[in-house]
């Protein structure tokens, strides 16, 4: 059964009636409607909704984009991402082009549905791991992104995700950075695995932890490539990457995304008291995999923490949420009520 949050006309960003390309809120509320899009895609396939019945359609037309295809898990043959193409009407005068994608490749998160929610959970699994590089929904994935890439140009080529689904983008964002192409990307809620230090109310507590984490984490790190010549080439890449700046959504209220605040915003407050340098070093190691190297237990060249990433334009909804559903929900990012902020953050 349709519910009101899937059709379009209910719960869309339907005062977008002219979209500015050039703003900044415009392209996300897009980018988010696309992500929302793979979600109903999947639940008209479950539904068996085709047709007039069908009500993904709507998600992206609203914003002159076409359904090239949709990407389908090997394993259970859910629908998990969508590539669209920006399709503008030929008599599109009063519809400004400027900073459009050409494409758009979006992925969902995870579905509490029979039909999805096994895999989805396994997908999750692997991701706490740090092994959703290894899993054959990301090859899809990745895959689907070199080919448009090589096609059309990394620079006509966004990414988004949600939950789940941002992890895969960003996943696929640092792959392609790794090689020089920085693609554009909105990363909707995506999942941040570590201790939840942000949920502390008392600020001094919160900061005296963080700097106590960043000084073993340092410490570790140092150790470590005293002994693992190969932590010098992870530091490299780690510099490489800060050239590409995603956009992350988070909410402060979602403890799956939270910590990201505290983990660019703590690197800010390191650089002001005088200890860049040893922030600089703790922001890309994780203080569990040093833990697990010192005890002996190698961790595995590709397993680096997804959430290590060095720059990044995140925004922030300050507006409380009523519950952690609507705090880790999509519909947020197009909603025109509430109050974000924005902060730039550069690895340097």
């Amino acid at each position: 059964m349709a519910t009101e949050r899937e059709a379009f006309d209910l719960s869309g960003p339907l005062h977008l009636t002219a979209t500015d390309w050039t703003n900044a809120t415009h392209r996300r509320s897009v980018a988010a409607s696309l992500v929302q899009a793979v979600y109903i895609l999947e639940r008209d396939r479950q539904q068996k909704r085709e047709g007039p019945d069908a009500l993904a359609s709507p998600w992206w037309e609203f914003f002159h984009f076409k359904l090239l295809r949709n990407l389908v898990d090997d394993a259970d043959f859910c629908i998990f991402g969508a590539i669209y193409e920006f399709k503008p009407p030929s008599s599109h005068g009063e519809i400004s082009t400027k900073g459009t994608p050409k494409y758009v490749i979006a992925f969902r998160g995870t579905l509490t549905k029979p039909d999805s929610f096994s895999r989805d959970i396994e997908l999750d699994i692997h991701l706490i791991r740090n092994g959703l590089h290894r899993t054959s929904r990301f090859e899809i994935a990745m895959q689907a992104v070199r080919n448009m890439v090589a096609s059309v140009g990394g620079s006509n080529v966004w990414l988004a995700g949600h939950s789940l689904g941002a992890a895969m983008a960003m996943l696929a964002g640092k792959t392609m950075a790794k090689t020089g192409i920085f693609l554009e990307s909105f990363l909707f809620n995506p999942p941040f695995l570590s201790a939840p230090i942000e949920r502390i109310k008392e600020k001094k507590v919160k900061h005296g932890i963080r700097i106590a984490a960043s000084v073993i984490t340092a410490g570790l790190a140092i150790a470590n490539a005293s002994k693992n010549p190969r932590s010098h080439q992870s530091n490299d890449q780690f510099t490489t990457l800060s050239a590409w700046v995603p956009g992350l959504f988070v909410n402060p209220a979602d403890h799956v995304c939270s910590e990201y605040i505290g983990y660019f915003e703590h690197r800010k407050k390191m650089e002001e008291i005088g200890a860049g340098s040893i922030e600089k070093l703790a922001t890309q190691n994780s203080l569990t995999s040093l833990l697990m190297t010192a005890i002996g237990k190698q961790q595995p060249q590709d397993q680096e923490p997804l959430h290590l990433i060095p720059s990044a334009n995140v925004t922030v909804n300050l507006t409380p949420s009523r519950d952690l559903k609507a705090a880790h929900g999509i519909h947020q990012w197009w909603s025109p009520d509430m109050h974000f902020e924005s902060n730039l953050h550069r690895y340097m």
